[in-house]
């Protein structure tokens, strides 16, 4: 009997093989849509806006999934406030350093720092849409568990 891991032939290896090039071109194509969404800021916060509505439409004709809705929106409010911070906390790093506090540039030489957040934009709606498809995934299951038992 011959070993599959050193590509002797044996036919439990194919499916594997065959598994992992589908799983990896699956994550090239999706990088590739997620680099071509990068520059479009408006329509990625339009479809944003469209999947909330639809999941709160979807809740509320349910009249149901509230835990659900409200552990999601704990984490979508940690996702903003994530979203809205800066990268460094000027507080922490002048307790940190133990020198003064970041100050604005008072030479030509001297460095300008933006704000920097600890949350790119395009990772807060990438997350946020993956958690919003996410729920909806589980909030139709649930449905057809229900379905299913009448």
């Amino acid at each position: 009997m011959m070993d599959p891991s050193s590509g002797g032939g044996g036919g439990e290896g194919g499916g594997s093989s065959f598994l992992s090039a589908w799983v990896a071109a699956a994550s090239r194509r999706h990088q590739h849509l997620l680099d071509k969404a990068t520059p479009h800021v408006r329509r990625r916060w339009a479809w944003l806006g469209v999947l909330a509505l639809v999941y709160t439409v979807r809740v509320w004709i349910a009249q149901g999934f509230y835990i659900v809705s409200y552990a999601l929106g704990i984490y979508l409010l940690n996702l903003f406030i994530a979203f809205l911070s800066p990268q460094v906390d000027p507080e922490i790093h002048e307790v940190v350093d133990g020198g003064p506090g970041p100050s604005l540039p008072t030479r030509s030489s001297d460095e300008f720092r933006p704000f920097v957040r600890r949350l790119p934009e395009f990772k807060f709606c990438y997350n946020e849409k993956t958690d919003s498809s996410h729920d909806q995934i589980q909030i139709c299951s649930i449905h057809l568990r229900k379905a299913a038992l009448h």
